[in-house]
């Protein structure tokens, strides 16, 4: 199915959410480039703040000028308005700490009708701004759906909005946008071994494009080295 073009809402949504930006702070974007114009593609990116998905929103979406479906937790497709302006910019929700097989089949479908996917393969932000130990939830659709993989790193959020607390103005945040990778299942001793190792493979590529002291456990490490420590 061919892609489809921006609708007003993200449209509206990407002015809105770059001009407060903006206005609060210096947002820069490395690796234009490698943005895909058409076709399916996994857009995988660190957590460390709840302005990671807007930053997305209001520069990524708009540069690739198509419509993204957004991986989120339920719970805040409840709240009130600010749930309604998520599903209005694609966001479905997904049951955190369970299989949710519904919430695969909708990304799943998101991929096949030839469109982007927006994941974050840690699940939830990050307390320090550090990689986490990544879900598997990301590897799997990964593997399963043959999608190239896009990787963005974005460095600065945890200092302008941190974790449990108020958005610290004037600070300097990093869209670091990777080349694209297809993801293939790292052979290993046993099954549990063999998603550890490809899911550190994934996260590996993220790592790459944030600082140093943002890779967490998937700094120096390799996948298996990872996935022995899981």
């Amino acid at each position: 199915m061919a892609a489809r073009q921006l609708t007003f809402f993200p449209r509206f949504t990407g002015i809105v959410l770059r001009t407060l930006f903006r206005c609060v702070s210096r947002v820069r974007i490395e690796g234009r480039e490698n943005l895909p114009m058409d076709g399916p593609v996994m857009v995988v990116c660190n957590h460390a703040s709840n302005a990671d998905g807007m930053l997305l929103m209001a520069f990524v979406v708009p540069m690739m000028r198509r419509p993204m479906g957004w991986i989120g937790k339920e719970e805040a497709l409840r709240w009130p308005f600010f749930g309604w302006g998520m599903k209005q910019n694609g966001v479905f929700g997904v049951k955190r700490g369970a299989g949710d097989l519904e919430a695969f089949r909708t990304a799943k479908k998101v991929l096949d009708d030839g469109r982007p996917l927006a994941i974050f393969p840690e699940g939830t932000r990050s307390m320090d701004g550090r990689l986490q130990p990544a879900k598997e939830g990301a590897t799997v659709l990964a593997v399963r759906s043959g999608a190239p993989v896009l990787p963005i790193g974005i460095a600065g959020t945890q200092r302008f909005w941190p974790r449990g607390k108020a958005p610290r103005p004037f600070k300097t945040m990093t869209i670091r946008i990777g080349p694209v990778f297809h993801l293939e299942m790292i052979r290993a001793a046993d099954r549990h071994e063999a998603m550890g190792a490809t899911t550190a493979e994934l996260m590996s590529h993220i790592a790459a494009l944030l600082p140093p002291e943002q890779r967490g456990v998937y700094g120096d490490a390799s996948p298996l080295e990872v996935a022995g420590e899981a």
